[in-house]
């Protein structure tokens, strides 16, 4: 029997959850599985911190994609495991996320915390979701669109999750 996720505090009424890139050389859905919770730690772009930081709610689901890989694409399910916090890379003169510019009175950079759901049955491609014409205007199939936080709506959600053969549904 699948299991039902409740998507909490929508967007204009529309947005289900996110979608997360990491490149499985550097994290993957198994290392997430192993370790069962992690830091998303490292983000280094404004508006993936501002997603963080203003709009992401513990409870929210996120699509795990590996990025630069061959092929790219839809590996699995996480869901946001607590608040926004300052990230503490960007105090670290040995991270190579470190930032001098950023102060521990106001901090510049954020992270949230992913907690493993599953790993999809079956791997969704880019190519897959590029094909799928019900997947239109979602934000990592637009050319150009490189950024490693992005919002899902909550109809492209429940397709890729059908795509994935997660058990999982959206109530």
């Amino acid at each position: 029997m699948p299991k039902t996720i409740t998507t909490t505090k929508p967007i204009a009424g529309s947005r289900a959850g996110w979608l997360i890139k990491s490149e499985p050389s550097v994290f993957s859905i198994e290392d997430l599985q192993r370790d069962q919770r992690t830091a998303w730690e490292g983000v280094r772009n404004y508006q993936a911190r501002n997603f963080m930081r203003d709009a992401m709610a513990e409870g929210d689901v996120a699509l795990f994609y590996h990025s630069s890989s061959e092929p790219s694409g839809v590996a699995g399910l996480a869901r946001v495991a607590s608040r926004a916090r300052p990230d503490p890379t960007q105090f670290d003169p040995t991270s190579p996320y470190f930032d001098a510019t950023s102060s521990r009175t106001e901090p510049r950079w954020q992270l949230v915390e992913f907690a493993y759901l599953e790993r999809f049955a079956n791997f969704v491609s880019l190519a897959e979701l590029k094909a799928c014409a019900d997947l239109e205007g979602m934000a990592v199939l637009q050319k150009g669109q490189r950024l490693s936080i992005q919002m899902v709506s909550k109809e492209h959600l429940a397709i890729v999750l059908g795509m994935g053969g997660s058990t999982h549904t959206l109530t």
